[in-house]
C-alpha cells in the first residue's frame, strides 16, 4: 500500500505543478498554443468538461459533479482493492498512477469547473486534435498496469 500512496502523491504533485506552470505561469489560457518541438510536442490549451476527449461534456454543473463523484468512488474502490488483495509492487504503482491522476483531474473540476488539458502530440503528417495532461497519462497507464499486473499469478 505504501507504493500506491507514494506513486499517487508523486503523480498528483507532478500533474498539479505542470498545470499551474502551463495555465498560470506560461498563460497558455490566453496564448492558446505554444509550439515546443513541433509536430511531436506542442502545448494546446483545452478545457475538458466531459470524460476523455470531451465525451459527455455539457455546460451544466450537474455533469461536473457527477464526474467528480465517479472519480472519487473509483479511486476509493481501487484503494480498498489494493489493501485487500495485498498486491505486488507493479500493481501498487499502477494503482497509484490511476488514483493520483483521477484526483488531479478532480482538483481541476473543483478549481476551474473543467479539466485543464494542454499536452498535444502529433507525428508523421497526422495532426492530433486532442490535448491531454499528466493526470490523463496516470489514469491510462494505471488502468493498463492494473489490467496487466493483477490476477492470481501477478504478485510481482
Amino acid at each position: 500500500m505504501r507504493w500506491t500512496a507514494l506513486t499517487a502523491g508523486f503523480t498528483l504533485a507532478l500533474d498539479q505543478i505542470t498545470k499551474f506552470w502551463v495555465v498560470h505561469l506560461l498563460d497558455l489560457q490566453a496564448r492558446g498554443a505554444i509550439d515546443v518541438a513541433p509536430p511531436y510536442l506542442n502545448l494546446r490549451m483545452a478545457w475538458n468538461r466531459g470524460i476523455n476527449f470531451g465525451l459527455g461534456a455539457s455546460d451544466g454543473d450537474a455533469m461536473r459533479w457527477v464526474l467528480i463523484a465517479v472519480a472519487l468512488v473509483i479511486s476509493a474502490l481501487v484503494i480498498v482493492w489494493v489493501r485487500r488483495e495485498r498486491m505486488g509492487l507493479r500493481a501498487q504503482v499502477a494503482a497509484g498512477l490511476l488514483v493520483g491522476g483521477a484526483i488531479g483531474n478532480v482538483i481541476d473540476r473543483i478549481a476551474y469547473g473543467a479539466v485543464a488539458d494542454f499536452l498535444n502530440m502529433s507525428c508523421c503528417g497526422w495532426r492530433n486534435p486532442w490535448s491531454f495532461n499528466v493526470a490523463d497519462i496516470g489514469v491510462f497507464a494505471g488502468a493498463a498496469g492494473l489490467a496487466l499486473f493483477t490476477g492470481s499469478k501477478s504478485r510481482h
